[in-house]
């Protein structure tokens, strides 16, 4: 007789060995993958669904059918383009939503099962916007695989979509509102019923009229039970299918103890053993408490929505370009690079790209913390997210949806708010033992009262369980984080690793790469010396005459000085490692090396190869002699000596490392006022230089930009990335300045230094209230509803205190 496999109903083929031990018996599968299903199933704890399936007479299916199609849809190329970023080897990111997320415990849990994935190479979950990035292998895991992966725990994850978000928050407000609603209005009518049994003498009230009151009670305290109490239940729920213990399991207990010894009492008319009133109040404190976390928690967390939110829905195409301006709405998913768009004034800008046509000024405040209009003329960059001023554009497109500037930015803040830095890692690990404790004590203290007095012994125990519960321990550093980082990227200042601000504060040294950090890595014309009667002005006609057209960086230092030139130059030869030559205005005119321009005359003025030895020279002459010479060089930003001075002031060392000759190097640090400085540096020597700081025992802290500054930053101990620098940078980077304003290093280091005093703050007050609460109710001195308020209270107080770091003024 041939076997039935005990998931599918299908026949099991012979010498076929796999096994589903289900009960006390090992059931007979057809195939490994019936096997994992059904063993999957067994091992969370729903193991009653074959029962159920059994007396149905129904055979399973692994999923509905239509679940399946629906799920298998987000594995499609087209639909991910608007929400996973493909990266090189099969490596694709996903940015996700969680439904059901209620406190930490539950994006440790998701983190976890996520990590358990095989393909799955990292897990960042932001717990003030409940937005998941996920990063797999896709050669060994479908996205429909991680979504069901995320379902087996009882949560559900969608493609993140900002409208779609709101709308699920909208619900989850509403649904809280009506749960507080629900106990306050029963918590309300109890206490009606209760306090005249409270202040009545005894045998004051009847005892029939006395058992109407608490029967009334009972009846008001169902709702609350049944309905109300339900996230907690959930909570609990998932936490004991995976065999561990969280923040709900000591709420749960508590409640169901109370209502449970409530309803024994009322039963066997014990008077003295009814306390619903203490259910009905325990779980509107907690819910309120909940309610207003949440809102402290969305608020803290407005900086990184209000990014997700910039981009539009849609966007006008020219699809005819540029024979035609007709323009068609297309949906801003379908856009590719090199596609046209037509942005209308007012309009949010919906990609990466460049103005073909077109002159007008766009806010890009939200992205940069300039809130100075940027000029925008044919030819000009233009940023996703950015809000178009004055008049139309056409923008040719360059990258779109999770390549765009913006993508990367909330990527960067998803990363850093995700990660958890040393102190909330150990909050979390002594919560999750904290809750162990918490239990035994409990019991403990039912046990002690037990013997002192029996009547007091179960409500001292639920106010143990309640006054002492580890919310505010384990909200005390995210919520500081995540209001810190808020805060930040308003100002211009992304974070991207965990660990930035808690190490900012330490640093002891600041270690500043040259081009492109301190100075704004453009060449320009510093000096202009003239040796003839030629004037000024004449003479930088002739250079940028000769010059018209050429790409190179000091070639351009001259066209970008002073007015066009109207000059034109004729019979140009361009000779490598020398110069140009050519005719201007009927004379012939060499720039470049000075022997070669002298070559002209034969002559040269004996200081001339003295001039200006730290900055790169160009020589102007003709057959008369040497007529001008141009130094050209790398300009400091304005804003380098104030901040370097800011630094001074706080206690840090500066330290200025460059590739540059040792001349330009000292020029600038002697301008700026650095400490050290080191040039002829390569990327190897830079290394070596900050080991040998922090050898030292001291804290480092590099700035820089370039693709030779990664290795360097990725061995300080935090640093900052130029946001206009490369991309390796910018990942190297702890930090990022989205603007490149230096100004903003001091500002993160006072951000960082009250977010620190903040978390400080968070925790000495939980710890503090902890082991304050604890005694007093193993005491017997605090009640049930008194607990439930302690705890509300000590949560919301942690939210509030990080809430101020979002405030403007730092």
């Amino acid at each position: 007789m041939s076997q039935t496999c005990f998931h599918c109903g299908l026949p099991v083929p012979e010498d076929t060995h796999y096994t589903i031990h289900h009960r006390t018996e090992d059931e007979p599968a057809c195939c490994a993958g019936c096997q994992a299903v059904a063993q999957t199933i067994i091992d969370s704890g729903l193991g009653d669904y074959y029962a159920h399936r059994q007396a149905s007479g129904q055979a399973s299916q692994i999923l509905p059918q239509e679940i399946l199609d629906q799920i298998a849809l987000y594995d499609s190329d087209e639909l991910q383009r608007s929400f996973v970023r493909v990266e090189a080897d099969n490596v694709r990111e996903a940015a996700l939503m969680l439904e059901g997320i209620t406190c930490a415990a539950c994006v440790w849990l998701n983190e976890q099962q996520l990590m358990r994935q095989p393909g799955v190479l990292s897990v960042d979950i932001n717990y003030t916007s409940h937005r998941v990035r996920v990063r797999w292998d896709n050669s060994q895991l479908r996205l429909s695989q991680i979504i069901e992966a995320v379902g087996a725990i009882g949560y559900r994850a969608h493609p993140y979509d900002s409208a779609r978000q709101e709308v699920l928050q909208q619900k989850e407000r509403k649904q809280a509102i009506n749960r507080l609603w629900v106990a306050g209005l029963s918590m309300m009518q109890v206490m009606m019923y209760a306090v005249p049994i409270y202040v009545a003498r005894v045998n004051e009230i009847e005892p029939r009229f006395l058992w109407v009151l608490n029967w009334a009670s009972f009846v008001l305290t169902v709702p609350v039970m049944l309905y109300s109490a339900q996230p907690f239940y959930r909570g609990a729920w998932r936490d004991l299918k995976l065999r561990r213990v969280g923040m709900d399991t000591p709420v749960v207990i508590g409640i169901l103890t109370a209502f449970s010894a409530s309803t024994w009492a009322l039963f066997h008319h014990i008077a003295q053993g009814v306390y619903f009133d203490s259910v009905s109040m325990f779980v509107f404190l907690l819910l309120g408490g909940r309610y207003l976390e949440g809102i402290a928690r969305r608020k803290a967390g407005e900086a990184l929505e209000s990014l997700v939110k910039l981009i539009p829905a849609f966007a006008h195409r020219l699809p005819d370009w540029p024979a035609s301006r007709r323009s068609e709405e297309v949906a801003v998913s379908t856009l590719a690079s090199d596609m046209f768009l037509l942005i209308r004034p007012g309009e949010t800008i919906p990609v990466d790209g460049e103005v073909i046509d077109g002159d007008s000024s766009s806010n890009e405040s939200l992205l940069t913390g300039e809130s100075r209009p940027i000029d925008k003329h044919p030819g000009s960059e233009v940023i996703a997210g950015s809000v178009n001023l004055v008049s139309p554009l056409v923008v040719r497109c360059a990258e779109t949806g999770q390549n765009t500037r913006l993508a990367s930015i909330a990527r960067l803040l998803d990363q850093a708010l995700g990660q958890k830095p040393r102190l909330a890692v150990l909050a979390d690990r002594f919560a999750s033992v904290f809750v162990a404790v918490l239990l035994l004590t409990a019991l403990g203290s039912y046990i002690a009262w037990h013997f002192i007095a029996p009547d007091r012994a179960l409500w001292v125990m639920v106010a143990v369980l309640v006054i002492s519960c580890p919310c505010a321990l384990s909200l005390a550093t995210p919520t500081a984080l995540t209001a810190a980082g808020g805060h930040l990227a308003r100002l211009g200042v992304l974070i991207t690793k965990g660990h930035a601000l808690e190490t900012l504060v330490r640093a002891t040294d600041v270690v500043f790469d040259k081009t492109g950090t301190l100075t704004d890595g453009v060449m320009h014309l510093l000096q202009q010396r003239q040796l003839t009667d030629i004037d000024s002005a004449s003479a930088l006609a002739i250079a940028q005459a000769l010059e018209a057209g050429s790409e190179h960086p000091l070639a351009q230092a001259l066209l970008a000085a002073g007015s066009p030139s109207a000059l034109m130059a004729d019979n140009i030869s361009n000779l490598p490692g020398l110069g140009i030559e050519g005719m201007v205005a009927g004379q012939r005119w060499r720039l470049g090396q000075l022997a070669f321009v002298c070559q002209l005359a034969d002559s040269a003025p004996a200081d001339a190869a003295d001039w200006q030895r730290d900055v790169s020279v160009i020589s102007l002459g003709n057959s008369q002699g040497l007529v001008a010479q141009f130094a050209i060089g790398d300009s400091a930003r304005a804003d380098a000596a104030q901040v370097i001075e800011q630094l001074h002031a706080n206690g840090l060392r500066v330290h200025l490392l460059s590739g540059d000759g040792a001349g330009v190097v000292e020029r600038l640090a002697r301008q700026l006022g650095c400490d050290e400085w080191r040039a002829t540096a390569s990327p190897q020597d830079k290394l070596e230089y900050v080991v040998a700081i922090q050898q030292q025992a001291r804290h480092v802290l590099m700035v820089g930009d370039g693709i030779n500054d990664a290795p360097v930053m990725a061995c300080a101990d935090v640093s900052i990335a130029m946001g206009g620098g490369t991309d390796v940078a910018r990942a190297s980077g702890d930090m990022v300045l989205i603007d490149d304003h230096l100004a903003l290093i001091p500002a993160a280091m006072i951000v960082a230094r009250k977010t620190r005093n903040v978390i400080r703050q968070n925790l000495a007050w939980a710890a503090c209230y902890n082991l304050v609460a604890l005694p007093l109710a193993v005491s017997g001195n605090v009640t049930p509803w008194l607990a439930s308020l302690g705890m509300a209270l000590s949560s919301l107080l942690v939210v509030s205190n990080a809430l101020r770091l979002t405030k403007r003024k730092t």
